[in-house]
């Protein structure tokens, strides 16, 4: 006789829209384990900065894959897939799994599949920036196809973004990125009962509350994280360094910023970050019910 079908609840959503308080709430009715699925949300050192949930949501429900890799890292995708797929194994059968975040690759792993391309090494992806800096589209289609011609052939456009990363890809492991994605594996939970939901705050509200939760961070251990981090010294390209509000800080403690400065700034940046999450959303969850909260 089969098993039972195991459940997962998918909570998706732009920054400050109120997934990880939704998401505690379901834990607790449901005595279910809480899953980060948010990029930076993975590293330690900042708590505060990246809106992890702190000690006392962590006391009230199972959290896992929360700040786990140290800020010097850098933590793909298919990093974040395998541990996932740990989670999965050593996790009671009876237990629902509350996947919550705002990347939406993570999700298109777990629903879609996911093609594991290795991690590109920096300097190959400077030097490919640099060879196709001075090319127009029909310059970087035509390299495009000469070393990806499936990749080309699908491009509808041929953007540097996109050229520069299967140009990277090519380069650095010597398959093309269409071959990975030719070998793409069924999502993680394919076989799962899962329930799915994009939180999609108004426009208005968000801004208010992205702004009101900055200046919160920016009062309550924010500069503190940043100054630990700082005192790393780490490779400024890591994606830890990277994290909104973190260059806006570290530009008010070297001065360069007022602290007025900085909030808005880092404000402004989430805004803008909150908006892409949002068009993500609508063209690959289209089909996934909203809620606002």
């Amino acid at each position: 006789m089969m098993g039972a079908q195991r459940r997962a609840v998918l909570i998706a959503g732009p920054t400050a829209s109120g997934k990880s308080a939704l998401a505690l709430e379901r834990a607790q009715a449901s005595g279910g384990i809480i899953v980060n699925a948010d990029s930076m949300q993975v590293y330690d050192t900042l708590r505060i900065v990246t809106a992890r949930p702190g000690a006392a949501e962590e006391a009230l429900a199972e959290h896992r894959l929360y700040g786990v890799v140290p800020a010097g890292q850098r933590f793909s995708t298919g990093q974040w897939v395998r541990a996932v797929a740990a989670v999965l194994a050593d996790g009671a059968p009876e237990r629902e799994l509350i996947f919550v975040g705002g990347t939406g690759l993570y999700f298109d792993a777990l629903t879609k599949g996911f093609a594991d391309v290795p991690e590109i090494p920096e300097q190959v992806v400077l030097e490919v920036k640099q060879e196709i800096q001075a090319l127009d589209e029909a310059g970087r289609r035509a390299l495009l196809a000469r070393e990806d011609p499936g990749t080309a052939h699908r491009l509808k456009v041929a953007d540097p973004q996109r050229v520069l990363r299967a140009l990277a890809v090519k380069r650095a492991t010597g398959r093309t990125l269409s071959s990975f994605q030719s070998d793409q594996q069924p999502g993680l939970l394919a076989e799962w009962d899962i329930e799915r939901l994009v939180l999609w705050p108004d426009r208005d509200v968000l801004r208010a509350r992205i702004a009101r939760r900055f200046e919160t961070m920016f009062s309550s251990g924010a500069v503190q994280e940043v100054e630990a981090l700082l005192a790393q010294r780490l490779d400024p390209a890591l994606p830890a360094m990277k994290a909104i509000g973190v260059p806006e800080i570290a530009g008010w403690l070297d001065g360069t910023l007022t602290r007025q400065e900085a909030v808005e700034r880092a404000i402004i940046a989430t805004q803008q970050y909150a908006k892409r999450q949002r068009t993500w959303f609508r063209n690959r969850m289209g089909d996934w019910p909203r809620r606002t909260l």
